[in-house]
């Protein structure tokens, strides 16, 4: 199992849809919110996923797809 952190960053139309919650059950990957931001007109999350690197990979291409914005991350200050 690889577990692998990104930024989401969601356009004002995508903040009410439960994305992440389709995320993982679509691609049966376990998501950790490790930190959010969001208003009325755009939100971000910097989210941790679990899950084969196949899995990984077609989540974000789907989430990407629908509009959100994704950067990798590496390390976080809410670590250990």
């Amino acid at each position: 199992m690889a577990k692998q952190r990104f930024r989401f960053t969601f356009p004002q139309q995508l903040i009410t849809t439960p994305v992440i919650y389709e995320l993982g059950i679509k691609f049966s990957v376990v998501t950790n919110v490790r930190r959010a931001d969001v208003r009325e007109d755009v939100g971000w999350v910097i989210l941790e996923i679990e899950g084969s690197e196949e899995q990984i990979q077609s989540a974000l291409e789907w989430v990407a797809d629908l509009g959100v914005r994704v950067d990798n991350v590496s390390g976080d200050v809410l670590e250990g």
